[in-house]
């Protein structure tokens, strides 16, 4: 078939992507292969593309790609997260544009909402994926909220709640004022703000009437100031203070040891307490101390027996325990009591302050540290078999610098807050007594049964005297359990897709949800399972631009991954995303990588129409066996390289030494060395092989580039294809051996070329006027099959040995050997001098270097002894290479 001059691509993908649709290719039931499986981090089903996802799933489709190709039943699970908050964001939004407002509404009408909202937009970021050519089988697609995952929530619930594992009590959470529900840590973003810091004065006991002199101390005694100030960004909580707190090693206050202090504008007295907790060189070395609103400081009146006096209402607003500003937002409340604080003389002073700031990832709300009555999940317990698997092995973080992360994490996990104010998610199965007690069931009917073993009053409770607890579970309780219930390993346990695909292999995710989602997900694995979800977890970086700065849509530095595939087509922009992506290192996008990528495709296209364009003839005898072997030979060798890095998961080197397998030693050097003359025919031998060659190259490509090579693997080049022989699943080619001798001669042989080429270009010589070409052979390789290489890449006309330097020759030297150009009249014997010196002062710095390695004892005695020769081997060809430049120096001083 013709080929076009251009490569379409916005043409090839769609045709491709439905024609492996239409065959299934993407497809994985349970055989007798071994299994490659990935689940897919569930994206929210609020979510569209960004970068991150870009990134993470075309890793993921790359890997999934090679196991198909590696005969290998790979199977990608693909689905979406029902997102709590953000989904319930996203109704409320919508609910309020047609007027409905959410406390209108009964809990099953806003249900109907949602599930509107999710059919209609849920499933936007899949199809999107799609154009990545994510190669998913969608037929699997699970969604977080379906009835078989719901109950697999609920049944965890119950399992770990009779094991103790999971209890209710008030304790202190990260709490969203705006969305009036708990939420994660990982939900909350911390931001860099400016603040002001207030100095407040508070009255000292007994000080009161000391006023600001000295008459009633003996002289020489230090007077102690009437008050103590205190700085603090919160202002608005003092009424919540129940203690200041200072060092007991700071000498300024050891007269404070013991008394009490009076909270500015209330008057409420409150003792010091002593704990090396307080940083004496921090702010003024007293700290404020409110349990209610401060997490370190819950911990700190624990510790000391505080009362928690809580003055905040769920909204943010100051409640009838501030005993002023009742009812006034905590942010219009700190300004108003800095003004009260001043009039009453309170207020010290006010500084300009930065700090960190928690913010809520949905509605960007400022996080308040609140006491609230929520379920818990004991942590310690499921953490200690959960790290063991990454210490000892079995689950590999990669990059590995992530291990002691993790191992941190996992000594120091505390419980996890698994409960949501909201209505948008699977609802707790505990439900309420008339007298306040609960039992946990799944169903109304069996609590009834539950809570008859707690009295025989019970009994003659009905349904109708139960109330079901109102939250939600945290979204993550149903992601944990992702691995397992995406093949109802819940529903069914023993069925024949959890025994087939579980544990999985290789995840793909961000080291920012390592303990969120990762830790918890190997908690689950070994709790119901007995064993990890997954052998590897690879750890893909944070996407940034060029300035280092996180992508972003209020920065407006993160370009629409769907723009970019239009723009530089999906296999461009796969290519540019790895290119930038060490595993583990934040990746500097930047829009030309994906251009590089669409060039890259361009490449390929063109060097496809020129072998294309070939005409075999057969009586034409091989000339070019040794050009044929050395790619051979090069290509193993590259096929060996790109394993070891695909096992080693540094896919950012892999796609690079494909890069330079296609561009440089196929299209730059082997083609170069085949073609025939232009419009002449090429013989049937190394036609056969180079076709053979672009098909293999194909294959190996595919993974990365999947559009562009299944559109030319159907090429008529290749002969025809059954419908079902199809690039993404033919077998990647069999590594064999590589001729190691052959690839370093024609490595010398390439240097050859190159300096010819530069020799020609710094004289302004034309590449169509032939040269001549001598050798001086110091080396013991076998230049005469490669002769005719040189002589047509670099256009030599006759190529003699010599034992003598050549008078008027311009001479450059490779490994050992010495070659001379000779330009009578052109050359400047000045100049080439010049050029000799410096190469000279080179070499000479060059085997100082070697030599002080080699005579440093340290270095001697440690080296591994192929190091210690291979220096060696350094040093003896940099003197061969310096004799041959003082003779050179020699001879055009003569």
């Amino acid at each position: 078939m013709s080929i076009s001059k251009t490569y379409q691509f916005n043409e090839v993908e769609d045709k491709w992507y439905s024609y492996w649709l239409e065959h299934r290719f993407f497809k994985s039931v349970p055989d007798e292969r071994e299994p490659y499986t990935i689940v897919i981090p569930p994206p929210n089903v609020t979510g569209v593309l960004h970068m991150g996802h870009m990134l993470n799933n075309t890793i993921q489709d790359v890997l999934i790609r090679r196991a198909r190709m590696k005969g290998k039943n790979a199977c990608w699970v693909p689905g979406t997260d029902h997102a709590s908050i953000a989904t319930e964001a996203k109704v409320v939004a919508m609910l309020k544009e047609r007027g409905i407002a959410k406390t209108d509404l009964t809990r099953p009408e806003f249900l109907e909402y949602a599930w509107e909202w999710k059919e209609k937009y849920g499933g936007i970021i899949l199809e999107q994926l799609k154009k990545l050519g994510a190669s998913c089988d969608w037929d699997r697609t699970r969604f977080t909220m379906e009835p078989d995952m719901s109950e697999a929530v609920l049944d965890t619930f119950i399992h770990l709640y009779k094991k103790g594992l999971i209890y209710r009590g008030i304790r202190m959470v990260n709490w969203d004022p705006k969305g009036l529900t708990a939420v994660s840590d990982e939900e909350v973003i911390r931001k860099e703000v400016n603040q002001k810091l207030y100095y407040i004065r508070y009255v000292v006991e007994g000080s009161e009437d000391l006023g600001s002199g000295s008459e009633n101390y003996a002289p020489g005694t230090p007077h102690p100031a009437p008050y103590i100030t205190v700085a603090t960004t919160r202002p608005e909580t003092i009424m919540a203070d129940s203690a200041i707190c200072i060092n007991p090693n700071d000498e300024r206050y050891t007269h404070l040891h013991g008394k009490t202090v009076y909270v500015p504008l209330i008057n409420r007295a409150i003792p010091v307490i002593l704990d090396e907790y307080v940083t004496m060189d921090f702010g003024t070395g007293c700290l404020k101390v409110t349990p209610a609103h401060d997490l370190n400081d819950y911990e700190l009146g624990q510790k000391h027996h505080l009362p928690v006096i809580d003055i905040l209402n769920d909204d943010g607003t100051l409640n009838e325990k501030a005993g002023i500003l009742i009812g006034e937002d905590r942010f219009a409340a700190r300004k108003k009591i800095a003004i009260l604080l001043d009039e009453a003389g309170s207020l010290e002073k006010i500084e300009d302050y930065k700090s960190q700031i928690g913010f809520s990832e949905r509605t960007d709300a400022v996080i308040e540290p609140k006491l609230s009555m929520q379920w818990f999940c004991k942590m310690s317990e499921m953490a200690k078999p959960a790290l063991n698997y990454v210490l000892n092995g079995e689950v590999k973080l990669i990059p590995e610098k992530y291990i002691n992360t993790y191992r941190h994490w996992m000594e120091n996990v505390r419980d996890w807050n698994i409960s949501r104010q909201l209505w948008w998610g699977q609802q707790i199965p505990a439900w309420y007594l008339p007298n306040g007690e609960y039992v946990v069931a799944k169903t109304a009917e069996e609590a009834l049964v539950e809570a008859a073993k707690l009295s025989t009053n019970h009994a003659q409770l009905t349904t109708a005297d139960l109330r079901q607890d109102e939250d939600v579970v945290d979204t993550w309780f149903s992601s944990w359990l992702w691995p397992i219930s995406v093949f109802d390993g819940f529903k069914d346990p023993d069925n024949a897709d959890i025994n087939y695909y579980y544990p999985t292999n290789d995840l793909v995710t961000a080291p920012e949800i390592l303990f969120f989602w990762v830790a918890r997900m190997i908690m689950a694995g070994h709790e119901f399972k007995g064993q990890a979800p997954f052998k590897n977890v690879y750890l893909t970086g944070i996407v940034r631009d060029k300035l280092g700065r996180k992508m972003s849509k209020s920065l407006g530095n993160s370009p629409d991954p769907i723009d970019l595939i239009k723009k530089y087509s999906a296999d461009g922009v796969r290519v540019g995303m790895l290119m930038c992506s060490p595993a583990g290192n934040d990746l500097m996008f930047d829009e030309s990588y994906c251009e590089q990528g669409s060039r890259f495709g361009n490449k390929i296209w063109n060097a496809f129409k020129l072998v294309k364009g070939w005409e075999a003839d057969d009586s034409l005898p091989n000339i070019n066996i040794t050009a044929i072997s050395w790619f051979k030979s090069r290509f193993n060798e590259a096929l060996a390289e790109i394993d070891e890095l695909f096992d080693q998961y540094r896919l950012s080197e892999a796609i690079m030494a494909v890069y330079k397998l296609l561009w440089d030693d196929f299209c730059a050097w082997y083609l170069e060395m085949v073609k025939p003359v232009y419009q002449q025919p090429i013989d049937a031998e190394t036609y056969k092989a180079t076709v053979g060659f672009f098909e293999n190259l194909l294959k190996v490509l595919h993974p990365f580039m999947p559009f562009i090579t299944e559109e030319l693997w159907h090429d008529d080049l290749f002969g025809m294809r059954t419908p079902q022989d199809c690039c993404i699943v033919a077998q990647l080619p069999v590594i064999e051996k590589a001729d190691t001798s052959l690839l370093t001669s024609c490595e010398i042989v390439k240097q050859i070329i190159t300096e010819i080429r530069n020799t020609r270009n710094n004289k302004q010589l034309s590449p169509k006027e032939s040269l001549d070409l001598y050798i001086r052979q110091a080396s013991i390789i076998n230049y005469e099959n490669f002769l005719p290489v040189i002589s047509k890449l670099g256009n030599i006309a006759n190529i003699s040995f010599t034992d003598d330097k050549i008078a008027g020759a311009v001479n450059f030297i490779i490994s050992t050997d010495e070659f001379f150009i000779p330009l009578v009249g052109n050359v400047d014997a000045e100049a080439e001098r010049l050029r000799l010196l410096k190469d000279k002062d080179y070499l000479l710095g060059f085997l100082r270097s070697v030599d002080a390695k080699l005579s440093n004892e340290k270095f001697v005695n440690n080296a591994k002894p192929e190091i210690i020769d291979n220096e060696r081997r350094k040093k003896a060809d940099a003197e061969v290479k310096l004799k041959i430049i003082e003779d050179s120096l020699q001879f055009l001083a003569n």
